[in-house]
């Protein structure tokens, strides 16, 4: 059973799953089929916020549960409640729980030295956050620590996804160039001269990590990211290509020259790169795809996304996360300048 099976990660994840074999219920709220999904898959209208809901679908058990929407201490108790009819679960998490050594993770990002300056590359067992309410990264680390506390009962498998990439993401870090390309904008402004890493995952990449772990069932946290870590230039360019442009790269020294200028989604100034050889180690984990492939379907997503729409309507959350990453005259007159 996949819980979340519409969202970005839920539709490779069912297709995935089914074509190894699996007898595959796709549950989410709006009960929808993926086109591209096998015909065996079945499918179930649930809001997961419902517990008698979440529990009937479950019925007399399933082996494997997997969990693209769980948040905090509340969900994973849900969880756990159906430990006597659930084999075993994959729940997807966050490199967002990490914090380097001085405590510093992405809630401190905004204060004076606040970024984290993570080890290259970041473990499973470097420190997380402390679990709480407080954020999406304690609400993960909440998550987290109840699912791992209770591996005798559910043996889960927990995913900390980096950077989501891929069709049907809500907040696709491309848009950034994207949107600029379609509007003839040929100048890019890169901080940290252009050479942010930020370690993307592609919605194919943790597919095929639930696929594996759906099949050897384990009380673990693993890093779930593409096997490469392309910087910020390299990503803009490969997006270039891509939609067939040519532009020019302006690179700052240092952070972004101004609030909305150059403040690109993958912007850091410290670089977050995690290890895959845990997932190698015990799940027998090979890469399947790397980011500059996957780009030519994330492209084609935004611009059908886009067509005919302001960007606010088209990507809300994209907004209410990033603010305004259009200010078009603010790049113009700092250029100028």
């Amino acid at each position: 059973m996949v819980l979340g099976a519409t969202g970005q990660i839920g539709r490779p994840a069912v297709d995935a799953l089914a074509r190894d074999g699996w007898e595959v219920t796709a549950v989410s709220r709006g009960g929808g089929r993926d086109e591209g999904w096998p015909e065996g898959v079945r499918v179930a209208r649930v809001d997961r916020a419902d517990d008698a809901a979440l529990a009937a679908v479950v019925g007399d058990g399933c082996d494997v549960l997997v969990d693209m929407v769980a948040y905090g201490t509340e969900h994973a108790r849900q969880l756990t409640s159906l430990a006597g009819r659930v084999g075993s679960a994959v729940v997807i998490s966050s490199v967002s729980v990490y914090e380097d050594d001085k405590g510093r993770n992405f809630d401190t990002q905004g204060e004076p030295d606040g970024f984290p300056a993570y080890p290259v590359p970041l473990t499973e067992d470097q420190r997380t956050v402390r679990p709480g309410d407080a954020s999406y990264s304690t609400r993960k680390a909440a998550l987290e620590r109840e699912l791992l506390a209770a591996g005798d009962r559910l043996p889960t498998t927990l995913l900390r996804a980096g950077a989501i990439h891929g069709p049907h993401c809500q907040t696709p870090r491309e848009l950034y160039f994207v949107k600029r390309n379609l509007d003839g904008r040929t100048r890019r402004i890169l901080p940290y001269g252009g050479g942010s890493r930020f370690h993307p995952a592609s919605v194919h990449t943790i597919a095929e990590l639930i696929r594996l772990a759906a099949a050897r069932p384990g009380s673990r946290v693993l890093n779930a990211v593409d096997p490469d870590t392309p910087t910020v230039a390299e990503i803009a360019g490969a997006i270039d290509a891509v939609m067939g442009v040519e532009t020019e790269r302006v690179l700052v020294d240092g952070p972004p020259p101004a609030p909305t200028v150059g403040d690109t989604p993958w912007s850091v100034p410290a670089p977050v790169v995690c290890a895959m050889s845990a997932a190698e180690r015990e799940l027998g984990y090979r890469p399947v795809v790397r980011y500059a492939e996957t780009l030519p379907d994330t492209v084609a997503w935004i611009e059908r996304r886009l067509a005919g729409r302001d960007w606010r309507e088209a990507y809300p959350k994209m907004f209410q996360t990033y603010g305004d990453l259009f200010d078009y005259a603010a790049e113009d007159a700092w250029l100028e300048a």
